[in-house]
């Protein structure tokens, strides 16, 4: 029976001294609780059986008038200890109250912080669908950006078309520049050094004749060297149908005594370049239309020394070879 009782008050105490329980293990809280009542229950059951054995006990005393005194000790010891109990019993309830109290805290404190994380999801969730919005005006734009990209490289290779179309319509007048430089080279190359060059330069040939080889001083008539050599000129412009013929008139810068139908180097400079005209279409079957004569006077000298040697370079008749460029102006025109 001590023994009994002594264990309900090892358990009693160890329940007293495990009462500070952490704050922060609500849940170990709510198990330790549990378990003092069910402790409490053991020990309510154990007073029970308790009782019972007082009862037997007293009908032992009855019996038994040698043991009657140590039951009474054994009795105040169990009303001692029993009292003990019921305060710790009391003790164990003022605990569960304060746990409750902070679970009801805890609980509250919880409710605010739920609160608090619905407003920032809610926010989150506003933000998101903005955030949304935004990315499809983003890909609005792109997308109208890409179809302008696209509009854009269509037209690039377009360009890039027509590029190459001028260019290789450039290089092929090019090319006949440069076989019809061959050609007249070819046909005149007796002349050549002799008063008579030949040049090329911004895709145009140029055959240039000085005066000497030509006219006589201050005339218009051409002497029979120079037909001879414009007589072969002739003939490489009937090979080359889609070349455009300028004859152009140079003289010095001494002015013409202005007697008879020659009045000044406008004049001359016009009339030998018309005398150069009439040679090439008596001598051959171009095209007049391909032709035209200017007259430059002295306004675009070689040499702008006021010197013998300069003026005899200015005096001079020049042929530019110009290949159409028909199909250039085509390609310009195509939109």
């Amino acid at each position: 029976m001590k023994k009994g009782f002594k264990s309900v008050s090892v358990l009693l105490l160890t329940a007293s001294m495990c009462g500070c329980v952490p704050q922060r293990l609500m849940e170990e809280e709510q198990a330790k609780r549990k378990s003092c009542e069910s402790e409490l229950a053991a020990l309510k059951t154990s007073a029970s059986e308790c009782d019972s054995k007082l009862a037997e006990a007293k009908k032992v005393m009855n019996e038994n008038d040698k043991d009657i005194t140590q039951l009474k000790k054994d009795t105040a010891t169990l009303g001692r200890d029993y009292r003990q109990s019921d305060a710790k019993y009391a003790k164990l309830n003022e605990i569960n109250d304060q746990l409750l109290a902070k679970y009801n805290r805890l609980l509250e404190g919880n409710i605010k912080d739920t609160k608090k994380i619905a407003g920032e999801l809610q926010m989150t969730q506003e933000e998101y669908l903005k955030k949304q919005d935004e990315l499809k005006q983003l890909a609005e734009q792109l997308n109208n950006q890409k179809k302008t990209l696209d509009e854009t490289t269509a037209e690039l290779k377009k360009r890039e078309a027509r590029v190459a179309e001028l260019e290789a319509v450039l290089k092929s007048k090019d090319d006949a520049s440069n076989e019809l430089k061959k050609k007249l080279s070819d046909a005149l190359f007796n002349f050549e050094g002799k008063g008579l060059t030949i040049s090329q330069k911004n895709g145009k040939v140029y055959v240039s004749m000085d005066e000497s080889l030509l006219f006589a001083s201050g005339s218009t008539a051409v002497e029979e060297k120079g037909i001879e050599a414009l007589k072969k000129v002739a003939k490489v412009l009937e090979q080359s149908k889609d070349i455009n013929v300028l004859i152009e008139g140079h003289t010095d810068d001494v002015a013409m005594n202005g007697k008879g139908e020659i009045k000044d180097n406008w004049d001359l400079s016009v009339m030998r370049a018309t005398s150069i005209v009439k040679i090439i279409t008596k001598n051959s079957s171009v095209d007049p239309k391909r032709l035209m004569a200017a007259g430059c006077g002295e306004n675009f000298p070689i040499d702008p020394a006021k010197t013998a040697e300069a003026r005899k370079k200015n005096r001079r008749t020049e042929i530019i070879l110009t290949p159409k460029l028909d199909e250039l102006f085509k390609v310009l025109e195509t939109k």
